[in-house]
């Protein structure tokens, strides 16, 4: 297995790994070639599970000794009993899901807690781009064109912040980071976070 140091990965997953306790059962949502998986698999002693759609990546993982089942985890989810899982994880995949409310409901079911992570669309660049240009913004977080791009969804901190209190879910935790896509280095945003933050990270669990 193939073990990231804790610098290795990117830095919303560092943010996150922070964030969970030693020995935890977790599942991985998305969870790309496993470097998080990995990591609290080596650090922490999770018991470890991971969800991923693409073929390859999946495969990889499995050859590196994950535990990791190739699908789509807006159904394979459904199949998890209730809390199952201290944690689940969904990071930089919200605004590519079609039900959110829906999903979340599952991954409370599923879980204790669970954690996401997403480009905030509310940075001042993309306010700017949409003011001063009139067309759809791109970035490195977000680097498609409006015709081609997987995320169906836009997302602020605010618009996060939101939709949790409205749907009944209590926030945890929660960091704006500042970052370059799928970078291993960043910086925590404390003042006008939703101005200048790249992506926002919460841990967030169903309310009583």
């Amino acid at each position: 297995m193939v073990f990231p140091e804790t610098e290795q990965m990117r830095f919303d997953l560092q943010v996150i790994a922070s964030w969970i306790d030693p020995g935890s059962r977790v599942l991985d949502l998305g969870c790309g070639h496993g470097e998080l998986l990995a990591w609290l698999h080596v650090h922490k002693q999770v018991s470890g599970v991971g969800i991923e759609q693409d073929e390859e990546k999946a495969a990889y993982c499995i050859a590196n000794g994950l535990s990791v089942l190739q699908g789509d985890f807006n159904d394979e989810v459904d199949d998890y009993p209730d809390k199952r899982f201290d944690y689940v994880i969904l990071s930089q995949t919200l605004q590519q899901v079609y039900e959110p409310a829906r999903l979340l409901y599952s991954l409370s079911r599923i879980g204790r807690r669970f954690i996401v992570s997403f480009p905030n669309f509310s940075h001042y660049s993309i306010r700017f781009q949409l003011l001063l240009k009139g067309m759809a913004p791109k970035s490195e977080e977000l680097p498609y064109n409006w015709y081609d791009t997987p995320n169906i969804r836009v997302i602020t901190l605010k618009d996060f912040k939101n939709f949790a209190r409205d749907v009944g879910y209590r926030i945890v935790e929660e960091t704006a980071i500042k970052t370059d896509h799928h970078a291993n280095y960043g910086s925590v945003v404390k003042s006008l976070s939703n101005l200048r933050a790249t992506y926002g990270i919460f841990m967030i669990e169903k309310e009583a």
